[in-house]
């Protein structure tokens, strides 16, 4: 999906980012340190590092990872949810319990009351993107 330029005066549906900014703290003599291994090339830059160390790290518990997401019956990766697909549901009189590790995304045009008749409970490991209305009808109901 590509965004329309701002001359043309179109306003495009934005696609979801893949990744979440996160801010971290870190110590002068840590931050020099991997300031010092990307001035010698092991990595292109801070982020780089950052997240290679990340991911190192949880492949050293992607055992106990692969156990608590098949556990705690998560879907792994992106979950949407549409307006038409929650209609849907609430036409058939049923409701969601959405578990989640990852993004969880709910459509910009999904109104709170749709998302307050059909969504029991949301469980999400990482990101949530939905409306501030939506986030606000569910409150209650986010673990």
């Amino acid at each position: 999906m590509t965004q329309s330029s701002a001359a043309a005066g179109s306003i495009a549906k934005a696609k979801p980012a893949d990744s979440e900014k996160i801010t971290i703290n870190m110590g002068y003599v840590d931050l020099g340190q991997i300031d010092l291994l990307v001035a010698e090339g092991f990595y292109s830059n801070r982020t780089d590092f950052i997240r290679t160390a990340i991911r190192n790290h949880l492949a050293t518990h992607g055992d106990a990872l692969k156990q608590v997401v098949a556990r705690k019956m998560l879907v792994l990766g992106l979950q949407h949810f549409s307006a038409g697909e929650l209609e849907a549901l609430r036409a058939a009189g049923q409701r969601l319990q959405i578990r989640v590790l990852g993004l969880a995304s709910i459509d910009p045009d999904v109104t709170p009351e749709l998302a307050a008749a059909t969504i029991e409970t949301i469980t999400v490991l990482g990101a949530l993107h939905a409306s501030a209305a939506v986030k606000a009808a569910l409150a209650g109901r986010i673990r």
